[in-house]
């Protein structure tokens, strides 16, 4: 079986790469022209290889569903079976991209409310750099809450160069800036806010920082993305305020990714 058999028609070019820093990167690639999506949702990559299959993993869709483009966000791991490969990826590469997204961080698994908090750690902000470039996004809330906790103040450079070019965006750069906060936290270095968010979120420092009122039902909703611990943490802190899981099939209060955890 050569290369050329394995790569198909799920096959697409890489159109940008950049790297934040020696664990974490984020590249571009063209988009297959039967792909449709809703912003938050992910789909399986790949590199081509000498196989009939080649090894995929399921990554978060960075872009906006609007976006000409699809954009990853990913960590290296040096031993990883596919990220030690990807991680060495260069402008004009090939990606298998699968066209068949899927997900429950989309809006469609959420109740209508006023306030939409977004609970992310590490990549998994991912599924909200799409979101928060998505008009929809703003017509159905009044105001969005991004958190993003990482180990080190370098981590944070995706999220906060992603913050810092809303206001420039031509859809929703006005809104953004009328709608949008971020509240990045730290959990290994000084920082301020220092510590894991769901600490801060039981202690109430988060909404006092924010002066906001706490977490409520009847207005409120939350997305969150991270690991297995967090998810974990996360829901039983999100049923404790009265928040009920939703799905595609059957909106609720809160809804969480489970496809990246180990």
């Amino acid at each position: 079986m050569n290369q050329q058999a394995v790569l198909s028609s799920d096959a697409q070019k890489v159109t940008q790469v950049k790297h934040w820093n020696d664990r974490l990167f984020s590249f571009r690639v063209t988009r297959p022209a039967s792909l449709r999506f809703r912003s938050g949702e992910f789909t399986m990559i790949g590199l081509p290889d000498d196989t009939t299959k080649p090894l995929k993993r399921a990554y978060s869709i960075a872009s906006p569903s609007w976006d000409d483009e699809l954009e990853f966000y990913s960590i290296k791991v040096s031993d990883g079976p596919l990220t030690s490969r990807l991680q060495k990826i260069k402008v004009g590469d090939d990606i298998i991209v699968q066209p068949k997204p899927v997900g429950t961080l989309v809006l469609d698994a959420l109740l209508p409310g006023k306030r939409l908090y977004m609970f992310a750690t590490g990549t998994g902000v991912a599924p909200f750099a799409s979101l928060i470039r998505d008009p929809d996004l703003y017509e159905r809330f009044d105001q969005i809450i991004l958190t993003h906790t990482c180990r080190q103040v370098e981590e944070l450079g995706y999220s906060q160069a992603l913050i810092n070019a809303l206001p420039d965006d031509p859809l929703i750069g006005e809104l953004s800036q009328k709608k949008i906060r971020y509240y990045p936290t730290i959990t290994q270095e000084e920082f301020t806010p220092q510590g894991r968010i769901t600490q801060l979120i039981e202690s109430g420092q988060l909404f006092r920082d924010l002066d906001v009122s706490s977490i409520n039902p009847d207005t409120d909703r939350v997305m969150i993305c991270g690991s297995m611990g967090l998810n974990k943490d996360m829901k039983a802190i999100c049923e404790g305020f009265g928040l009920v899981e939703g799905s595609n099939s059957r909106p609720g209060t809160f809804v969480m990714e489970k496809a990246f955890v180990d």
